[in-house]
């Protein structure tokens, strides 16, 4: 396993949520961590809590420029480049007859796109590091739930794609891998305006009896399993699902 102590780590999303837990993972076990978002305040809440470990740039991923100027300053903050956490995403719900193509393109670039970008412009840096790439993909590979299927189809399509680059990227000594998340909460259906903060404690205490384990996840359990995926130096090409049980489909029947 590489030592985190030793790794540069570029962590999209950082603001909030999984992004903002893995940050904080990271540092406890010495790496220098770069974040980003397009909230500065949320962002540099996450950094100040972490302390010089950690740097953040205010970015938008689904910007070119502002993709080259991050990995440029994820390279300067920690001396190179060790890994690739693409978790930055937005959701969109809906019924398929009501879906525009707007809508459709804006979540597969924010989801799906720009994570392809930013991989091809760390290439250089993670393949002199021997480092590696994670996306973050959903449970909503594992069950349908009605009215998902932008989201779901984003989270497919990187989950494969981090098969495909796995294969591709692994002769320059990069590995590839996607962590499968189950229930967690986070601000991403608030933050699309689906749910207001008092609905989604209600949505996620509904979610406990779904998982096996009687719970929804937590930010650090998540963290976990995404510092496994850049650590593990003899694996690639994984789908990795950290979901308490939720993909199990419990059922009393």
């Amino acid at each position: 396993m590489k030592p985190m102590s030793e790794m540069s780590v570029l962590i999209t999303g950082g603001g909030s949520g999984i992004g903002a837990g893995t940050a904080r993972h990271f540092a406890r076990h010495g790496a220098r961590v770069t974040i980003c978002g397009r909230r500065e305040d949320k962002l540099k809440a996450v950094a100040d809590s972490i302390g010089a470990l950690c740097h953040y740039e205010v970015a938008d991923i689904t910007r070119d420029a502002d993709c080259a100027r991050l990995v440029a300053a994820a390279v300067a903050h920690g001396g190179g480049l060790d890994a690739l956490v693409n978790n930055a995403g937005n959701m969109l719900r809906g019924p398929i007859a009501t879906l525009t193509r707007a809508q459709l393109t804006a979540v597969f670039d924010s989801n799906v796109v720009s994570g392809m970008i930013l991989t091809g412009l760390a290439l250089p840096h993670l393949s002199a590091r021997q480092g590696a790439v994670v996306f973050l993909g959903s449970v909503h590979t594992r069950l349908a739930y009605p009215g998902a299927s932008p989201y779901a189809a984003t989270k497919g399509a990187v989950e494969v794609l981090a098969k495909v680059l796995a294969a591709e990227l692994g002769p320059q000594g990069v590995r590839v891998n996607c962590v499968i998340p189950g229930a967690v909460s986070t601000e991403l259906n608030i933050r699309a305006g689906l749910v207001t903060e008092d609905e989604q404690r209600v949505r996620m205490k509904a979610l406990e009896s779904s998982h096996a384990l009687g719970r929804i996840g937590t930010e650090d359990e998540l963290a976990e399993g995404i510092a496994y995926m850049a650590c593990a130096e003899w694996v690639t090409g994984t789908a990795l699902v950290v979901d308490g049980g939720l993909s199990l489909g419990m059922s009393n029947l």
